[in-house]
């Protein structure tokens, strides 16, 4: 048995906003640990060390945080940056 049109319409949707979602930028400044945690390589460990670093001062940019959180290099930044993870509310390379 096949679905309705209306069926898959609603179904691609659906799948869609979900994608979208899983993409959403994640601002560091802002985040709490959980949302961190949302960013793909981003555990509890780092998300911590994030919100720790970060009420020294925010983060003026992806090098910044990258230079001020132990645990993240700058392959593992781009990575992190190219999953959601913004510094502000320019770019993820910001």
């Amino acid at each position: 048995m096949s679905a309705s049109p209306l069926a898959r319409t609603l179904a691609a949707a659906f799948a869609a906003a979900l994608s979208a979602s899983a993409l959403a930028a994640v601002d560091a400044n802002t985040a709490s640990a959980e949302a961190l945690e949302a960013v793909s390589g981003i555990g509890p460990s780092i998300a911590r060390r994030i919100v720790d670093e970060r009420r020294k001062g925010p983060y003026r940019s992806l090098d910044d945080l990258q230079t001020r959180v132990k645990g993240i290099g700058e392959a593992k930044a781009r990575r992190l940056a190219a999953a959601g993870l913004t510094v502000g509310s320019g770019s993820a390379a910001s």
